[in-house]
């Protein structure tokens, strides 16, 4: 086959390869010198519109609707926007080998390309159970969420199961924003996980506890405490039970699980230093192998703000890391310099009516500041965390856009706080202060 050349490749077309082929715009690309190659059919899109709104059975959003840049309130970037730029899009192709020493790449079908500059893009694939040899757990119907293809196959599958029973396992993002667009679909929905209490790695249990009292008065159900260990299936090979741990058994006619996902990374191994399980860089995306730039999932980086190292897998950390890498990448080749990436953490979601943001590190002390009671029809609470004195992180739902503005300035800020009850009875007016 014929080897195509290219100055720039981006590998990989999710959120990160989207918003690096707007960047390379702006900073002048030539049409020709960028190829974005990606497995999946589609121009990049905005991914966290699959959990958020693809399930909503009224207006639900399809594409083109949600191309990049939209997301990130800029222009959307059509199929068509990259053949006027020139930037040739590689769809449907999976990279198996890439010889970072030869600038080379092959794809599955035995084509070869060639780079001056990379940029891995590659994010995470999901987990799977059939990983861990669970048994069943390769029925139809055990469905998973990384993708448009499988956000279409669990629309597909909602509308063949009308007023089915659905099981969801695990409790963290996908977990909570898919129950609440499947509940919406008037499917019996029942929430299985492991920890004491929803979403661990972010929430304590005092903002876990409203929204799980708020789901359990959306009629659904929430088993903590264990994990479905086996799935028995029908005749057909559709799952029609979801074994727990602790005995129980759950019936199901769908199951979707969302457990976490692994960054791909098997394609540079031995080839670039990794850490913390990601390709380790720079404050400008480099990594230890010149030319060759890591960004969004797969990046381990230095957090500026906290002086260590970290792993980010968030939509807003792939489209900002991508962004400063093309603008390294330029200004490197110009011999110039541009600042180190300086990223405050930033988390959100939205569900049901409900929409809560997060910036900063969830360490140390925690205050809870408002009325999380479930009950309350327009919810508005959150809580700091206090480390060695100081504001460390601040979780807000209900929030204005001014509001969340406010607790991102006082997370950025770090202040000290001089009494955690007078931060309690203040909650919001404190951070309005900064």
């Amino acid at each position: 086959m014929a080897e195509k050349s290219f100055k720039y490749v981006i590998l990989g077309g999710g959120n990160a390869g989207g918003y690096a082929a707007r960047e390379f715009s702006k900073q002048g690309v030539k049409p020709g010198e960028l190829a974005i190659i990606s497995k999946e059919a589609v121009a990049p899109y905005e991914r966290p519109t699959l959990s958020k709104g693809y399930l909503l059975p009224e207006s639900p959003p399809r594409l083109p609707g949600f191309h990049t840049c939209v997301g990130g309130g800029g222009e959307r970037l059509l199929p068509e926007w990259y053949v006027e730029k020139g930037i040739e899009l590689i769809l449907n192709t999976e990279i198996v080998k890439a010889d970072l020493a030869s600038k080379t790449l092959t794809s599955a079908t035995g084509e070869t390309f060639k780079y001056q500059s990379l940029i891995i893009a590659t994010g995470s694939n999901v987990i799977k159970l059939s990983d861990f040899g669970v048994q069943g757990a390769d029925s139809k119907n055990i469905l998973y969420l990384r993708d448009i293809v499988d956000a279409d196959l669990l629309v597909k599958t909602i509308s063949e199961k009308k007023d089915g029973k659905v099981v969801i396992v695990g409790g963290g993002y996908i977990g909570l924003e898919l129950s609440a667009g499947i509940k919406l679909n008037n499917l019996d929905v029942v929430m299985v996980y492991p920890e004491p209490w929803c979403m661990p790695r972010l929430f304590t249990a005092e903002l876990a506890a409203f929204y799980e009292g708020y789901y359990s008065n959306k009629g659904i159900k929430i088993i903590k405490g264990t994990v479905a260990n086996a799935f028995t299936a029908n005749s057909n090979g559709e799952v029609k039970e979801v074994k727990l741990k602790d005995g129980r058994t759950l019936e199901a006619d769908i199951v979707v699980v969302g457990v976490g996902g692994r960054p791909i990374t098997g394609l540079f191994k031995g080839q670039v230093e990794e850490e913390k399980g990601g390709i380790k860089t720079d404050g400008f995306f480099k990594t230890s192998v010149p030319d060759v730039y890591a960004v969004g999932d797969v990046a381990t980086f230095p957090m500026k703000i906290y002086g260590d190292l970290r792993r980010v897998e968030h939509v807003d950390h792939a489209r900002k890391s991508a962004e400063h890498a093309v603008k390294a990448l330029f200004a490197s080749e110009k011999g110039e310099t541009i600042d180190e990436y300086d990223y405050l953490p930033y988390f959100y979601s939205r569900s049901f009516s409900l929409s809560w943001q997060f910036y900063g590190d969830n360490v140390g002390e925690t205050v809870l500041f408002g009325d999380n009671n479930p009950e309350n029809p327009n919810p508005k609470f959150g809580s700091y965390w206090i480390k060695d004195g100081k504001v460390a992180g601040v979780f807000l739902e209900g929030g204005t856009p001014e509001e969340n503005k406010a607790i991102a300035n006082v997370a950025r800020a770090q202040p000290k706080v001089e009494s955690l009850d007078e931060l309690a009875k203040n909650g919001l007016l404190f951070a309005s202060k900064f």
